[in-house]
């Protein structure tokens, strides 16, 4: 019948359902919190949840409610979702640990620098580093 391309050209003629992001979020966490726990893509079962309001939005106004929903169900939910460093969503199973992920500003400007004189990015030198603390550690 309707596909995402004919809900798009009705958005381009001026049509629009006037939804705010704060009302999209809203609608985002309540079909969030009804999903079967393990449920993968997030963020596309939701948007296939959420019908015509979910056909009619913009792409950019799905992104930005999708990046409240994420903050707003990791701070009012976190026995059920974790959201990690890379600001990724996930099921609160037990096996993901947020660990501390801020580093010093001077430890910044000396892997950037010891990293430069290696040869190699930091990621790069980091794993030869953690090697040799493994290795140590045997």
């Amino acid at each position: 019948m309707f596909d995402r391309k004919t809900y798009a050209q009705m958005r381009r003629s001026g049509m629009g359902i006037g939804i705010s992001k704060a009302k999209l979020s809203e609608a985002m966490l309540e079909i969030l919190l009804q999903l079967p726990e393990g449920t993968t893509n997030l963020k596309g079962v939701i948007v296939a949840n959420m019908g015509l309001m979910g056909q009619m939005s913009a792409t950019r106004d799905i992104n930005e409610a999708w990046t409240q929903t994420k903050k707003k169900a990791a701070k009012l939910y976190p026995e059920k979702f974790v959201l990690d460093g890379r600001r990724v969503l996930s099921w609160n199973d037990g096996s993901v640990e947020v660990l501390d992920k801020k580093i010093s500003i001077s430890n910044f400007k000396k892997l950037n620098a010891l990293s430069e004189v290696e040869g190699c990015n930091v990621n790069v030198l980091i794993s030869k580093l953690i090697r040799s603390y493994e290795k140590g550690k045997k």
